[in-house]
């Protein structure tokens, strides 16, 4: 039985609850906890007499239960509730972003990641300006001089990442590179031999190369991801857009991200 027809047979059902805007904000609600009508009032901005008829309904079908003074989920409806949650979160990200996503090589992210893009919600869009053409670049170094293990995946480098990486380096700040075998190659060139030969000597320093295409560039420390992608036509890696995001959801996104990497890669002795 393909999608279509589970869909044909709980219609009903679905179409029933996400239609109703109450029904659907007690549910989500309720993730949090026991909820008292009162407090539901306040949240939904509905009256008693809305309300009621509304958990009634998910009472019957077993997604809410009553206790003294306030309802809470059923195990049915932590499930059904949580899912409802994934889509909306989902359509916010898309939507607050939807210029970015639009102009860039969204396959560039592995699928399974890309189907908990939602994570990345409470994340800002930086952009070089006019009066700020290194914006990116600066946030970027920031970024690098505030972490305490540094995680990054990419198919360009420049000399001012590389002194910075280096520096941290130094520093006895963990970091881990995945790079192509292009990269791989201009690695083994001036300026960036030296460095090289260098940093290979530090416990703290593992570089890897992925034979995989990386459509995508990013690091995620500690405190912060920055994500980068292609243009949308995947030739051209866009240097002038990035999205930032200090959120704990996406922190540990970006570290399933570059997991999901680390798995295609393999340490490289230079």
């Amino acid at each position: 039985m393909d999608i279509i027809d589970i869909f044909n047979e709980v219609k009903g059902n679905v179409q029933g609850i996400y239609r109703s805007r109450l029904q659907t904000q007690v549910l989500l609600s309720l993730l949090n906890g026991k909820r008292s009508l009162a407090e539901l009032r306040d949240i939904t901005g509905s009256s008693s007499q809305a309300l009621i008829p509304k958990i009634r309904i998910l009472e019957s079908k077993a997604l809410i239960m009553p206790t003294d003074h306030g309802y809470y989920l059923t195990p049915m409806g932590e499930v059904f509730a949580g899912k409802i949650s994934d889509s909306v979160i989902t359509m916010g990200v898309l939507d607050k972003f939807k210029s970015f996503w639009e102009e860039h090589y969204l396959e560039g992210i592995p699928s399974p990641l890309r189907n908990n893009i939602g994570c990345l919600y409470n994340s800002e869009i930086i952009s070089d300006r006019s009066v700020e053409i290194f914006n990116v670049y600066n946030n970027y170094l920031k970024m690098l001089s505030e972490a305490d293990q540094i995680y990054g995946v990419t198919s360009i480098m420049g000399e001012g990442h590389a002194e910075m990486l280096a520096q941290r380096v130094l520093e006895g700040v963990p970091v881990e590179l995945i790079i192509t075998p292009e990269v791989a190659r201009e690695l083994q060139r001036p300026p960036y031999r030296d460095q090289i030969d260098t940093l290979s000597t530090f416990s703290n320093f593992k570089i890897m190369v992925c034979d995989v295409d990386l459509m995508t560039g990013f690091t995620v420390t500690d405190k912060c991801i920055s994500l980068g992608l292609y243009r949308s036509d995947g030739v051209t890696y866009d240097t002038t857009t990035d999205i930032f995001s200090y959120d704990e959801k996406a922190i540990g996104w970006g570290e399933r991200l570059f997991d999901h990497y680390r798995k295609r890669s393999r340490a490289i002795q230079f």
